[in-house]
């Protein structure tokens, strides 16, 4: 691999890298209900992601990284066996692998959401960190949960709505509701970047 650094993504090159291929995979099941083609085109635009992350920035988030290998995992097992409810459990395996990785943070005094957001949070205290680990590890375990509880009890058609209307935008509504509590541990408010989110599940 070449040492070149390339330039600092934007908020929004980061949304399109760690969102796009899943609002991609939702486009084309609703346009042609069928799984494993989504499926196939969801893997496909992961990879895709991951590899513009690294050929125009050089860098890939350890959390891109992670999520791109669950998708191809689970979408690989999905394809082969042709089962949906693979590709169904992965935000549930990803949410309970991420929560745990926080949750290791939380227990070794290391913040490790601070590996991933750093950047973003220009001036955050170490209690701010320790506090945002601690968020989105109990966060991610509710999340964990409701996936479960959608995909086991309703069509593949109702867990994408979910997916598209109901985790995307919890997402969004849970990293700004946790604003106020970094603003009073020391973030700088003007030189936060927008959307500091992990990839979604």
């Amino acid at each position: 691999m070449s040492g070149k650094k390339g330039r600092e993504a934007g908020p929004k090159a980061r949304l399109a890298i760690d969102f796009g291929p899943l609002i991609i995979w939702l486009i084309v099941y609703f346009s042609t209900k069928d799984v494993l083609l989504s499926t196939a085109v969801f893997m496909a635009a992961t990879t895709v992601a991951i590899g513009a992350s690294w050929l125009v920035y050089r860098h890939i988030s350890a959390l891109l990284l992670f999520s791109g290998a669950m998708v191809l995992g689970f979408g690989g097992l999905t394809l082969w066996l042709h089962d949906p409810k693979f590709i169904q459990m992965k935000p549930t395996a990803y949410y309970l692998l991420v929560a745990a990785i926080l949750g290791f943070g939380i227990v070794t005094g290391r913040p490790t959401i601070k590996l991933v957001l750093g950047h973003a949070y220009p001036g955050l205290s170490e209690i701010g960190w320790a506090k945002l680990t601690r968020n989105w590890a109990l966060f991610f375990v509710a999340m964990a949960v409701a996936n479960e509880m959608v995909w086991r009890s309703t069509s593949m058609d109702f867990w994408l709505g979910y997916k598209l209307w109901g985790a995307l935008p919890a997402t969004f509504v849970f990293a700004l509701a946790n604003i106020p509590m970094l603003m009073r541990h020391g973030l700088n408010a003007e030189k936060a970047e927008d959307a500091a989110l992990p990839p979604q599940g």
